[in-house]
């Protein structure tokens, strides 16, 4: 097939190529480093924390059971990784900035998927008078608190080049669109308020923005099979959805292979990134689908209700140590022999504090490793303290978030 979209690749024009690839500050060099700047970026992420934890949270099921083949949030990556490479690959895109983007979209995300979302942008509401919404919490992610250490052994933030972060929070998935196209402009992030208020700055971006939904339309239909969530008479609607477009199944590689193809076929610069009728009209009839039977699904109640109450009983646990600038002393002088969590929230905090620290040798040991942005001060605000809760908490796993309640549980 004809590369339709060589032209406008991120690198096709020089001067658009520069916008992109800009980072915040240069990164340390190498004199034989064989990568280009978005390979970079992928290995960046690889090899970050929050990329590792994304193995132990929740895509749609909550797997605190350990079944091993229910699809957990870093399956969904890769998922989108090998949907969006493929996509890229047959348009003539850049498949390096694609592959960046995709890998890094879902760092944002909270423990217990988008219930947790809901819990931590409620607090944030309440206590900081602002939403949380995991796109932007993504770059926030990779912008302020996600360290790596670099060649002379101090750790720094990851400083990813623009088209990358731009990617991340411009990804939404949830909206229903055909003929996605990216914006012009080249906007500074913090102008996004809300998910979904603009489009990706590159083609790359939307390919993978597209490729979240196509990723996880039909392995959420396979895990609701698996763990029994599907009625005989549902699964006989998906057999009836099938048959109307001459398929003989709506399962993960069906829905997968068929979208792409199709993508590509009615793709052009001209058009945008678009869907026949047919295949748009089934991927908004199988997302109608998903939503009524399996999001919905009374068997889910539960696992709601417990993402709200552990989430917030951490977060006001944590909260209620706040001292301003003693708030450390006040945390190790009251629980660090009764909760782990809490001495780890200490140690967790100090590379990015300014200050408030100096009582503890440790503590000067750790930042003095440190030369990232001090995004909390000294706690002399306790928005910021809150905000570092929220920040903490956004990174923790399923698991810690258990086991972290389950140690206010037995004290």
């Amino acid at each position: 097939m004809e590369k339709k979209f060589a032209a406008v690749a991120a690198g096709a024009d020089p001067a658009r190529y520069e916008e992109l690839i800009r980072r915040e500050d240069p990164l340390y060099s190498r004199e034989d480093d064989i990568r280009s700047p978005f390979d970079r970026d992928y290995t960046r992420v690889l090899h970050s924390l929050a990329y590792r934890r994304l193995k132990h949270k929740t895509q749609v099921f909550y797997n605190a059971a350990g079944n091993d083949h229910i699809c957990t949030r870093i399956e969904h990556v890769a998922h989108v990784e090998s949907v969006s490479s493929t996509i890229a690959g047959e348009l003539g895109l850049n498949t390096e900035l694609t592959r960046a983007i995709a890998l890094s979209h879902d760092l944002g995300h909270a423990p217990f998927g988008h219930e947790g979302e809901k819990v931590l942008s409620e607090l944030s509401e309440e206590y900081l008078g602002g939403s949380f919404w995991h796109e932007a919490n993504g770059v926030r992610f990779v912008d302020d608190l996600e360290l790596l250490e670099d060649n002379e052994m101090y750790k720094r933030n990851l400083n990813l080049t623009y088209a990358v972060r731009d990617g991340i929070i411009s990804h939404c998935g949830e909206l229903d669109q055909n003929g996605i196209r990216p914006r012009e402009d080249v906007r500074d992030l913090a102008d996004f308020e809300r998910a979904g208020q603009y489009e990706a700055a590159s083609w790359e971006g939307c390919v993978v923005k597209i490729s979240d939904k196509i990723a996880y339309l039909g392995r959420d239909i396979e895990d609701a099979r698996r763990l029994g969530y599907l009625t005989e008479e549902q699964k006989k609607e998906l057999r009836d959805m099938a048959r109307i477009h001459n398929q003989k199944a709506i399962n993960t590689t069906v829905i997968m292979h068929n979208m792409i193809i199709d993508l590509c076929r009615n793709s052009c610069p001209e058009e945008g990134l678009v869907l026949s009728d047919t295949m748009a009209g089934q991927m908004n009839r199988i997302k109608q689908f998903n939503t009524e039977n399996i999001y919905h699904n009374p068997r889910l109640e539960p696992y709601k209700k417990y993402s709200q109450l552990t989430i917030r009983e951490i977060f006001h646990a944590l909260y209620g140590f706040y001292r301003g600038e003693e708030t450390l002393e006040a945390m190790a002088a009251a629980e660090y022999g009764r909760y782990r969590f809490v001495e780890a929230f200490a140690r967790w905090l100090i590379p990015y504090l300014s200050g408030g620290y100096e009582a503890f040798p440790w503590a000067v040991d750790i930042a003095g490793r440190c030369k990232n942005r001090k995004i909390y001060g000294s706690l002399k605000d306790k928005k910021d303290y809150i905000q570092a809760i929220i920040d903490y908490i956004a990174g923790m796993t399923d698991n810690y978030v258990s086991d972290s309640f389950g140690e206010l549980l037995s004290c």
